[in-house]
């Protein structure tokens, strides 16, 4: 008997069947976008807002001293900056930035209520020098009237402070009803105690100007 012969198989089947098999897992593979989508909250053009937090925490983070003794040195430059700004403040009067002891309407007004005027009390520093040269003097008629003097100025003091310290608080009443006014008077009273070229805050009006 003849071998029968074996069955013959189209290339073209072989070929085709092949080039479906390469391609089969190729098209079995997930399609994946390269690009994240664009949070729905975020703007156009800009950062989502889960990145835009990152950002801000790695940017506090390098601001963030990482030893005691950055700290220390940022605290005074701080600190510094700050008493710089007040120094600036006391001469300019600029509210914003004035000690605390200094700020507000009342207390503003109690100053310029005692720059308006002349003060007893602003004298007291240089009399104060007289009468103690005369009192080193010794001569009898000189030292008893350096005493006469210092007795003289205390009383014209106390007289012309109970006078401020009543006009100012009837003033502050009439001006600021529904604010506080603690301590008001006593800033006063102590700023009349200095020379008006030595006060600060710098006095914003001028003598016989009403505030």
């Amino acid at each position: 008997m003849r071998p029968t012969p074996p069955h013959h198989v189209p290339l073209d089947f072989v070929f085709r069947s092949r080039s479906k098999e390469e391609k089969a897992p190729a098209a079995q593979a997930p399609v994946t976008d390269s690009k994240q989508p664009r949070h729905p909250q975020a703007p156009k053009g800009r950062p989502t807002p889960k990145r835009a937090l990152a950002q801000s925490q790695r940017r506090s983070v390098t601001n963030t001293p990482t030893t005691r003794k950055e700290a220390a040195k940022r605290q005074r430059d701080e600190r510094r900056a700050q008493m710089a700004k007040q120094r600036e403040a006391l001469a300019s009067g600029d509210e914003r930035y004035l000690p605390a002891r200094d700020k507000g309407p009342v207390r503003k007004f109690a100053r310029d209520f005692v720059d308006s005027r002349f003060c007893i009390a602003e004298f007291f520093l240089p009399l104060a020098v007289i009468i103690l040269v005369l009192s080193m003097v010794r001569v009898p008629q000189l030292q008893n009237i350096a005493l006469l003097l210092w007795l003289i100025v205390i009383v014209l003091i106390v007289l012309d402070s109970v006078a401020t310290a009543f006009r100012l608080k009837k003033r502050l009443a009439e001006r600021f009803p529904n604010e506080s006014k603690k301590g008001a008077v006593a800033y006063a009273l102590m700023r009349t105690l200095q020379m008006r070229r030595l006060r600060l805050p710098k006095p914003q009006v001028k003598r016989g100007e009403r505030p």
